[in-house]
């Protein structure tokens, strides 16, 4: 009796083992394998995390990392299966939220953007503190003209990052898309303010310049706004155009200095509405400041060549 209670244990003990050194060769073949893909040796990653699966298959990061890879050498339909094993195993929410947002991305290659926004929006039930995600979301929103959802997803993403330049751009471009031009004005002063001097910025301050000089968008095909939507796209142009009905005959020194006397009509304009928009709180403060002028300065470097 006792010796076949001894051999039991013996038995458990070496299975305990075997466990433990399978458990450290899944560990060490992911991390080879992310190694190897930040090296983009992509081939050699796929098989050390193949090799983890033959040893441990639901495991979650080996799951993950192999599609990551497959999706970055441009293999991403091959790794859904791999993102499916993640979201129904035992994942931590950050990890299914990033499984959710990689699958988005396969989908939004691939053209089938209401499948990525869907996957986009599991992302965000199973993690809404993933930033990414939302700006990831809006992205989609704005390629398939859901431009009003779009402007909501990128408010959030905003709210989560408020120095996102990235989501701040897009929250303007998608204001502007839906006529709403006071949003679409303070949208991109913000951007501008985070990032001042790049190809980006130059496009931004062009479309900022089209709005002050009171260009028209073409008519949009595909694209239908919503009743609300117009209202208000009316009523924020119907503010603008009285804004700058008093700079018609008004002479100014320099683009800086008429572009610094209508920002702070404007911004005061846009502060004062019974509802006021959203950021036009902060833009009032700052047209009632004594240095707006140097807020126009760094915003304008891209276009206008005078000295900070």
């Amino acid at each position: 009796m006792l010796k076949n209670i001894c051999k039991t244990w013996s038995i458990l003990f070496a299975v305990a083992i075997s466990l433990h050194a399978s458990a450290q060769d899944v560990t060490a073949l992911v991390k080879q394998g992310r190694e190897l893909t930040s090296q983009k040796h992509y081939p050699e990653a796929i098989e050390k995390y193949k090799s983890a699966l033959l040893v441990e298959p639901e495991n979650t990061q080996a799951n993950y990392q192999l599609a990551f890879t497959l999706f970055a050498s441009g293999k991403g339909p091959e790794g859904l299966p791999y993102l499916d094993k993640v979201i129904n195993g035992n994942a931590s929410a950050a990890l299914k939220a990033a499984s959710y947002s990689l699958m988005g991305s396969v989908y939004g290659n691939g053209k089938q953007l209401p499948k990525a926004i869907e996957a986009y929006k599991n992302g965000i039930k199973a993690d809404s503190t993933n930033q990414r995600i939302y700006y990831n979301l809006g992205i989609v929103q704005y390629r398939s003209k859901l431009y009003e959802d779009a402007e909501q997803t990128f408010v959030n993403a905003v709210k989560l990052d408020s120095a996102d330049a990235g989501s701040m751009r897009m929250y303007a471009l998608t204001t502007f898309h839906e006529n709403k031009r006071a949003d679409a004005i303070l949208g991109f002063c913000r951007f501008l303010q985070l990032e001042p001097n790049t190809a980006r910025s130059k496009e931004a301050f062009g479309n900022l310049q089209n709005i002050l000089q009171r260009g028209t968008l073409p008519a949009e095909p595909g694209y239908q706004p919503a009743p609300a939507t117009k209202a208000e796209a009316m009523a924020q142009n119907k503010t603008i155009n009285k804004v700058l009905a008093g700079f018609m005959t008004r002479k100014y020194a320099s683009a800086t200095a008429l572009l610094t006397a209508q920002l702070k009509d404007l911004f005061t304009a846009f502060g004062t509405q019974p509802k006021p928009y959203w950021l036009a709180g902060y833009f009032y403060k700052l047209s009632q400041a004594t240095d707006l002028e140097t807020f126009v300065k760094l915003i304008s470097q891209s276009s206008i060549s005078e000295k900070l």
